[in-house]
């Protein structure tokens, strides 16, 4: 690759080369390079130039956009024609100056570059103002603590992994709901477990085909209206209950689910409560009054928005003030049912020493409403995924429009904030998926394959400030997804600012007693195989059978066998597997209790018997990916009461409740 190039993608964090799973050396192509700085905006037909605008650039303005501050004072460059005075704008009203004596250090032109300390200042969201001689300058200054506390009270903690959609109860309408999530947290609570896991539960755009997969959400700022259980609307009548569609006892049906409930939302609308309506739009804000349009807009339109009339495809175009008004009663209506979200939340698992933890996706819907609404902060020209690694040898190709760095920077971070502030509410802990992209994430081009793309770099530390920030002010525990490709550098910076990892027993290496303690644990993910899928071999059929193998099938199968002989060995070396009477499933659950991981986790469907894995990568579908209700040892669906009283979880239940801690 050329070297002026290289210089123009380092000054821009696209990396030229990488080190894969096997910890050899790749080199990206120019090719992928180039389209990631396409994505950024930045020119790279005239190098000399856009290295020029690197150097010209932080010249032109007094302070740098935005400052991230963790764990206290810090520095700031104000480049300006004369020694800066300063000023911090308190998020509280209240203000402090800064007092330290400007140091002078490079100049260019007029302009010289002073080196200011800030003083110590509280935790919050607050403003900095330079002048310069006539000239004046603000910055978005975000105080953050060093590390996200673990929540008061916890040393370790017991639960289950939850895929919502997929536990059904008898009062559910073809899908499980916020009810059946009560019921859940209420009979695993008493039985001393501390926390549950969830599936993302982000908004969807209300129009179908509902998108199947929680991982590719419309709106990662507010919640699915698919699992609201419609009996427990305040405004409910019976009447509405001859809505409820007819399930599919073998899949999840989305879109018959979400049409039965829109009927019934939409005849108890009249009825809604002004009041709790109003107090609701006024909290929420500018974030809401983007979303419930964009729904009201995709209605008419359909989806994705890139394909609506020219003058509607930005929150700020020309047609928007007319539709808003054209739509004013229907824009009310999908407020309303954010209302009803919240309140089917508000409280669940409080009494829990974590409670629920929600997981935030990697992305958004290229064509959903975080992707219209805050469209100048992504780089919609471009994906994310992974590349080729020994389980995807293919590479993985996400089709969600990641971050732009810059922009995040320019705005002040708020686009995260606000991301990270709405799965917050009202839960105990936060699993960030993929977590590696708070530090880099896989940019692959248009019409490129999984393969040929590149990284590129965030600062994480800003990124990693903004969370701590949040989630301290939530009282939340944070956990971070830090499976596949993984840079140690992360893990180091995720252990120091308090944010636990993920102990995966199929990726542990070492016997348990010597896992990472900061780390939530567990047998498998849902993009893994079950614990009875990955004995029987389940996902090598599966993907032999989808053509979703990079190797022959016999080489598949020689490793996958080689991995289950070394996890064999291992629960027969540390007696875990005597211990269980032999019983693997529950020796494997035995190698989480017995690391000092903070905490421990099941999944019903490894309860169970379950063969078939939630997820599976690189298929859409292929695969009746998030479609799938928990079923047992032999392919028949349980129900939500079925699944609890289950003799397998009954068993499970008793060893983490023995081993971990908590009342049976």
């Amino acid at each position: 690759m050329d070297d002026r190039l290289a210089q123009l993608a380092a000054a821009h964090g696209v990396a030229t080369s990488y080190d894969d799973w096997d910890d050899q050396r790749v080199e990206v192509s120019a090719d992928a390079v180039t389209a990631a700085l396409a994505a950024l905006e930045v020119d790279a037909s005239d190098v000399d130039a856009a290295l020029a605008e690197v150097e010209e650039s932080p010249w032109r303005s007094l302070l740098p956009p935005s400052l991230v501050v963790r764990g206290g004072s810090a520095k700031v460059v104000v480049r300006g024609t004369a020694a800066p005075t300063l000023l911090v704008a308190l998020e509280d009203g209240g203000s402090v100056p800064v007092t330290a004596a400007p140091a002078a250090g490079d100049t260019r032109g007029d302009r010289t570059a002073w080196t200011v300390d800030l003083p110590e200042l509280p935790l919050g969201w607050h403003s900095l103002r330079a002048t310069s001689g006539a000239e004046t300058g603000e910055a978005v200054l975000v105080v953050a603590p060093e590390r996200v506390e673990l929540p008061e009270g916890l040393d370790r903690a017991w639960g289950w992994m939850v895929q919502l959609y997929s536990l059904r109860s008898e009062q559910s309408w073809g899908i499980g709901d916020y009810g059946d999530l009560r019921t859940v947290l209420e009979r695993t609570a008493a039985e001393g477990a501390g926390v549950v896991l969830l599936n993302p539960l982000h908004a969807e755009t209300p129009v179908a085909p509902l998108n199947p997969s929680p991982y590719s959400p419309s709106s990662r700022r507010f919640r699915s209206a698919l699992y609201l259980r419609i009996e427990d609307v305040p405004e409910y009548t019976p009447e509405v209950a001859s809505l409820r569609p007819v399930g599919d006892p073998e899949r999840i049906d989305r879109d018959a689910a979400w049409a039965g409930k829109l009927a019934a939302l939409e005849q108890l609308w009249p009825s809604h409560r002004a009041d709790a309506l109003a107090a609701y739009r006024a909290e929420q804000g500018p974030a809401l009054e983007e979303f419930a349009p964009f729904c009201a807009l995709a209605e008419q339109h359909g989806v994705p928005w890139q394909d609506w009339p020219q003058d509607v495809r930005r929150p700020d175009g020309p047609g928007i003030a007319a539709a808003r008004t054209e739509n004013v009663d229907r824009t009310a209506f999908w407020c309303w049912v954010q209302l009803l979200v919240d309140e089917q939340l508000a409280g669940l698992g409080a009494d829990m020493t974590v409670g629920v933890v929600h997981d935030l996706a990697v992305g958004v819907d290229a064509g959903g409403a975080d992707a219209w609404a805050l469209q100048d902060a992504l780089a919609l020209t471009t994906t994310v995924g992974a590349p080729p690694d020994s389980f995807n040898q293919k590479g993985q190709d996400w089709g969600l429009p990641p971050w732009r760095p810059d922009r995040l920077r320019e705005l002040g971070y708020a686009p995260f904030r606000d991301v990270v502030r709405g799965c917050l509410r009202h839960a105990g802990g936060l699993r960030i998926d993929h977590v590696m992209g708070l530090f880099r994430l896989w940019w692959v081009p248009q019409g490129a394959g999984a393969d040929q793309g590149t990284y590129v770099s965030y600062d994480a530390d800003a990124m990693l400030g903004v969370l701590a920030l949040e989630a301290s002010r939530a009282g939340a525990l944070v956990v971070g997804e830090d499976l596949g490709t993984v840079e140690e550098r992360v893990r180091t910076a995720l252990d120091s600012a308090g944010v636990l990892g993920s102990a995966v027993l199929w990726f542990e290496d070492e016997p348990p007693a010597q896992w990472r303690p900061l780390a939530m644990a567990s047998v498998t993910t849902h993009d893994l195989p079950t614990a009875a899928g990955f004995l029987a071999e389940e996902q090598v059929r599966v993907r032999e059978e989808l053509g979703q193998l990079g190797h022959s099938v016999e080489e598949e199968l020689e490793k996958v066998r080689g991995e289950r002989a070394e996890l064999m060995a291992m629960l027969r070396s540390t007696g875990l597997l005597e211990q269980y009477g032999g019983d693997v499933v529950l020796a494997m659950h035995g190698a989480l209790v017995a690391s000092p991981c903070r905490v421990v986790l099941a999944a019903f469907g490894d309860a169970v018997g379950d063969l078939r894995q939630p997820n599976l990568p690189g298929t859409v579908d292929e695969y009746p990916n998030w479609r799938l209700p928990v079923a047992d040892a032999d392919g028949r669906p349980l129900s939500l009461e079925q699944v609890l009283d289950h003799p397998g979880v009954r068993r499970l239940t008793a060893l983490l409740a023995d081993g971990v801690g908590g009342v049976r």
